[in-house]
């Protein structure tokens, strides 16, 4: 698999955002490169699975793209909002949980930077800055649901991208999409500096068998899934 260069090139300039919303990172910039991958037009429906800033929806309504972004955060729907108007581009944000604004709808493709962070609490925080990041204790309570969900979320011949951390499992990830019949494998990864959030967990991250005491990169890894 390659192992893709990080730049900030393929996200637009300038995004503001509210206090507590997740901004542009590593993970954000690498999934933005696997989706400069992808065919984008003018017929191509998109869903973007909690927008944040609403960067990586930006980019594909940029193309062309119809796109539709949904996030449970209120602040993050109007940061998106209000740099969709900023940017003058034509994007759809919704308020509220992926499955339950996405009924009876289909798109070409599905991308997410979910929530991957192991964390102590079994359930993932109803508030805070820590929505972005927190996703229980072995980091997969929202990427298991995208994987449940995928199958549904796409058009035939439909394509999903997530990244995640390597240490939430990526090789469950991808058996997960292939046993809901979808072709999937991770088709970038990189190598990044820890962040405040995994330093600050280091001592529970190595009780829980998750990283090795001298672990100080986390890899990350974009898994790509296609509907036949």
């Amino acid at each position: 698999m390659p192992s893709t260069a990080l730049s900030s090139t393929t996200l637009p300039a300038a995004l503001v955002a509210l206090p507590g919303v997740y901004q542009p990172q590593a993970d954000t910039r690498l999934l933005a490169a696997a989706l400069a991958d992808e065919d984008l037009g003018s017929d191509t429906e998109v869903l973007e699975i909690g927008t944040g800033t609403g960067a990586l929806a930006l980019h594909a309504a940029a193309r062309g793209a119809r796109v539709t972004a949904v996030d449970v955060s209120w602040p993050a729907v109007a940061t998106a909002r209000l740099n969709a108007w900023l940017h003058r581009l034509p994007l759809s944000v919704l308020h509220g949980d992926f499955e339950a604004r996405t009924t009876g709808r289909r798109f070409d493709v599905v991308f997410s930077n979910p929530p991957y962070v192991p964390a102590p609490d079994s359930r993932p925080p109803s508030r805070g800055p820590e929505r972005a990041w927190d996703a229980g204790p072995d980091g997969r309570a929202v990427i298991d649901r995208i994987c449940a969900d995928a199958p549904g979320l796409l058009l035939p011949g439909g394509v999903l991208l997530m990244v995640h951390s390597g240490m939430c499992g990526a090789e469950e990830t991808v058996d997960r999409l292939a046993g809901a019949g979808l072709a999937a494998q991770v088709t970038a990864t990189a190598s990044v500096p820890w962040g405040p959030v995994l330093r600050s967990r280091r001592s529970w991250l190595e009780q829980q068998g998750l990283v090795a005491e001298a672990d100080e990169r986390e890899e990350l890894v974009v898994i790509r899934a296609q509907r036949s």
